[in-house]
């Protein structure tokens, strides 16, 4: 199946940018839902959407929604992504995916009961920069990949009841910025053999900033840095023994991919940002599913459901480390 009919659960600024590249790639958005109608009827209005719900559970029982994204705060990502599986529908789910593994092997095993696709909506891996990237690595061009690193660093609001600050709200540098970072590491490396963390937290035990070396098959490296208190580079590259590739800033959205030789001349640029109509680029994700349920490859990719569920083990581990654990999970980990 084809054509998938969108519905979008959740109503903030992230679903408003997903909406409008929807309507950018001419993908079918037919339904919202949130937690009220009046927020609802507004998203409704503003990107032509033929119905609002006024709950959750009444978009996801929609009949005319074959496909959720979810944009709510990943906290919430596990009831709501597992509501439109129980409901049949196909979900992709905001990154982080979850708040933990434990969390993302529930979804995983029941997508797989249910046959359904479930997708963490990691839109960085499916950018046009992202796809010339994999195309320099699979020609050997860089040579052997020797180390790689990137940053996703921002000063943002110190507040504690602020949800980047708050525990119960999944607050932290690491999930909500730093899974940029390791997801890039692990599509270029794969899984780290061996994690090295370093972080700093603020007073409501959220961390501000989160450094990582990680060792990976063959013996490459790669560091990563988080930060929600100051704002650094945002750039990412990737060091071969023939070759290097450089992503400016910001390396996770449309960006510019230069590869340069050991002498630091030129060997290509290749510009993966969009014309002014063509959108912020989360179609790519979108389409990207509607591609998956179309041939029937419910595991996934680019960016497999097995890999996004390691990638939170990743996670898992650097909190960790670092002394971060979110309320509840000591149930989950029963």
């Amino acid at each position: 199946m084809t054509g998938l009919r969108w519905g979008i659960l959740a109503t903030g600024g992230i679903a408003a940018a997903f909406a409008a590249d929807l309507r950018t790639a001419g993908l079918d958005l037919v339904a919202v839902g949130s937690r009220s109608q009046e927020a609802a009827d507004a998203f409704a209005a503003r990107f032509d959407i033929p119905r609002a719900h006024g709950s959750y559970e009444a978009l996801v029982a929609d009949p005319d929604v074959d496909i959720v994204y979810v944009s709510t705060p990943h906290p919430m990502h596990h009831a709501n992504a597992r509501l439109a599986l129980e409901h049949g529908k196909h979900a992709l789910v905001e990154k982080a995916f979850t708040v933990n593994r434990a969390e993302a092997e529930d979804l995983q095993r029941l997508a797989a009961d249910k046959g359904l696709l479930v997708m963490e909506a990691m839109w960085t891996r499916y950018l046009p920069h992202m796809v010339r990237l994999r195309e320099i690595i699979a020609a050997g061009t860089l040579g052997e990949i020797r180390a790689v690193s990137a940053d996703h660093t921002q000063l943002l609001p110190s507040d504690p009841a602020h949800r980047l600050n708050a525990l119960e709200l999944g607050g932290g540098a690491l999930l909500d910025l730093g899974i940029y970072p390791i997801s890039f590491i692990w599509d270029v490396l794969g899984a780290p053999t061996s994690i090295q963390a370093s972080g700093r937290l603020v007073d409501t035990g959220a961390d501000s900033e989160v450094a990582t070396v990680m060792t990976h098959a063959g013996g490459a490296v790669s560091t990563s840095l988080s930060s929600s208190r100051a704002a650094g580079p945002n750039r990412a590259a990737v060091i071969g023994t023939e070759a290097r590739v450089e992503i400016d800033r910001f390396f996770w959205s449309p960006s510019v991919l230069r590869v340069f030789a050991p002498d630091g001349s030129l060997i290509e640029e290749f510009d993966g940002r969009p014309g002014a109509d063509e959108g912020r680029g989360m179609q790519h994700e979108a389409l990207a599913a509607e591609r998956l349920v179309g041939e029937g490859n419910l595991a996934g990719d680019i960016l497999p459901i097995a890999e996004t569920v390691a990638i939170m083990g990743t996670l898992d581990e650097i909190r960790r480390q670092i002394g971060v654990r979110y309320p509840g999970e000591e149930a989950i980990d029963g």
